[in-house]
């Protein structure tokens, strides 16, 4: 089983199912009503059928994957362009795994949730929904699956940059095509800012291959022998700026967050998942393996800056979101601050600080993908995404109130649920180095709390309005859909060692090549040999 081509089947399924559902037969002027809804509900039901394969073939990685033995794991490599070094090559480590692991649970539990979104029925009500095509609606999220496991599992920095730029394409259509409100303006200022952040990082993916081939040796693109090079401290300044950047785009880090709340909310519930829950990770995920590994020195360099606007867009996020009155912006928002806790755990670098950081990027993914996804819900069966036009609805949606609740909690990092061990880690970790920015980081947990449990009590208590007084309590497809995220959220919270003992590893092999280690805390005796009194 070890040499069968796992990485590259897992990818592939669900493009093959993109072409499944292109072979559907179109919409078409002479088919009835009830043919054309016949032929919409197969096109959902094969994207499906294909996200679970591509899951269960995800789950038998993670089964098979060995903590202990070679860093890359189910690893390819051919090459694919040999003029200039560049190849097909994939493969994982355990953040990496933990990653596309999380990416291939999300995906079908979003299918299902976005069962009727391509119809617009989560738009503002007396809102006309425009007539799309529902078929190229899930075979978007097909090809944006096959993106996402490709960008999380290259090792070559080509290949990974193509990956990350071809993610744009399908998440700019669903937004701008499927959204709702100012779509097109949202979609295209999503677009804009990622293609300036990814044209700075293609000058330095250049600028790599460059240093690779000199001293008449052949340019690679191969991400372990570029982590060889000798680069001098400011080419590697420069570098890291080019590949940060970046990132902090698509992150998004603050100040550069500001495309965000605006595609989060014009985007249909699920596609806001994929966005927040997914791609927005490949910011992180680069920041970890890219930018340290590849220029340790520029790293190092620059993370008191980076530490500074973490820090500063945890509170700034976190009280942003305290006044947002529409749902989705504030749970954009909310992201938003928790990506500053993600930054700040990768660049304590400290093991506890970046297991954290990878721990936190997984369970975000679940517990914002729950939020989201039941406001979704919220939000079609009100025709309106305002939280002031709610009230009540625990009285009559009991069901649905308490999974927000629970989704909500775990937005605030409440003990037991699977976002506290991660935020715990990132501020252990981070204190153990930066005492300060851990103590200002801190103060949004207390913010979290006043953002997540005004908004509950604003949309769940209090009198019933008339407007929702009618409002039905999630049905079945609903509760499959945000079932396995709620339950995830509880086990991960209770038990996060499996996860934990995957990335351990990833983690310390990253802080070696970084030269960093853990600050080994002071001795009680040497305490009292330097004056302190018992």
């Amino acid at each position: 089983m070890s040499n069968f081509p796992w990485l590259t089947v897992t990818g592939a399924v669900p493009l093959v199912g993109a072409l499944a559902i292109a072979l559907v037969p179109g919409r078409s002027a002479a088919a009835d009503e009830a043919g054309q809804r016949a032929r919409d509900r197969l096109a959902k039901q094969i994207a499906l059928v294909f996200s679970l394969i591509t899951l269960a073939l995800s789950l038998v990685m993670a089964v098979e994957f060995k903590p202990g033995g070679p860093r890359f794991q189910f690893a390819q490599t051919y090459q694919w362009i040999p003029q200039f070094g560049v190849h097909y090559a994939v493969g994982v480590d355990g953040i990496a795994l933990v990653l596309i692991v999380m990416t291939t649970i999300l995906m079908p539990v979003v299918l299902l949730a976005s069962w009727n979104d391509a119809e617009g029925l989560a738009g503002p009500a007396g809102e006309t929904p425009p007539r799309r095509s529902v078929k190229t609606y899930f075979i978007l999220m097909m090809v944006l699956e096959t993106m996402m496991i490709g960008v999380f599992g290259a090792t070559d920095v080509f290949l990974f940059y193509v990956f990350f730029e071809a993610m744009l394409i399908p998440m700019y259509f669903m937004i701008g095509s499927y959204g709702v409100g100012k779509r097109q303006y949202a979609a295209v200022k999503f677009l804009l800012y990622s293609l300036l952040g990814g044209l700075l990082m293609l000058v330095a993916v250049i600028a790599l291959y460059v240093y690779s081939a000199s001293g008449n040796r052949p340019g690679t693109f191969l991400f372990l022998p570029l982590t060889h090079l000798a680069l001098s401290a400011t080419v590697q300044k420069w570098l890291f700026l080019g590949f940060f950047i970046a990132f902090a785009i698509k992150a998004p880090l603050w100040p550069f967050h500001t495309w965000l709340p605006d595609a989060a909310t014009a985007a249909q519930p699920g596609a806001a998942v994929l966005l927040v829950g997914v791609l927005d990770k490949v910011g992180t995920f680069g920041m970890l393996r890219y930018c340290l590994e590849l220029f340790p020195a520029g790293a190092h360099y620059f993370t008191p800056v980076i530490l500074v606007l973490a820090v500063a867009g945890i509170l700034y996020a976190a009280i942003v979101a305290i006044g947002q009155k529409d749902m989705k912006r504030l749970i954009a928002y909310t992201s938003v601050s928790h990506f500053g806790l993600i930054i700040l755990g990768v660049f304590a670098m400290t093991s506890q600080g970046q297991v954290g950081a990878t721990l936190y990027m997984v369970n975000h993914g679940f517990a914002t993908g729950a939020l989201f996804l039941i406001a979704g819900f919220l939000i079609v069966r009100r025709r309106s995404s305002q939280i002031a036009d709610f009230g009540g609805v625990q009285k009559v949606a009991p069901v649905l109130a308490g999974l927000f609740l629970i989704s909500g909690l775990a937005g605030l990092a409440l003990p037991g649920l699977s976002t506290f061990v991660s935020e715990f880690l990132v501020l252990i970790g981070t204190f153990t180095r930066y005492e300060v920015a851990a103590i200002f980081a801190t103060l949004g947990i207390i913010l979290a709390a006043i953002y997540i449990l005004w908004m509950y009590q604003r949309t769940m208590t209090g009198p019933v309005r008339d407007e929702v007084a009618a409002m039905p309590d999630l049905r079945a497809r609903e509760l499959w859909a945000v079932g396995p995220l709620i339950a995830l959220i509880i086990v991960l919270g209770v038990y996060p060692r499996p996860v934990i003992n995957i990335i351990n590893p990833a983690v310390h092999q990253t802080l070696v090549h970084v030269r960093s280690t853990d600050p080994v805390p002071p001795h009680p005796a040497s305490a009292l040999k330097n004056g302190s009194n018992p």
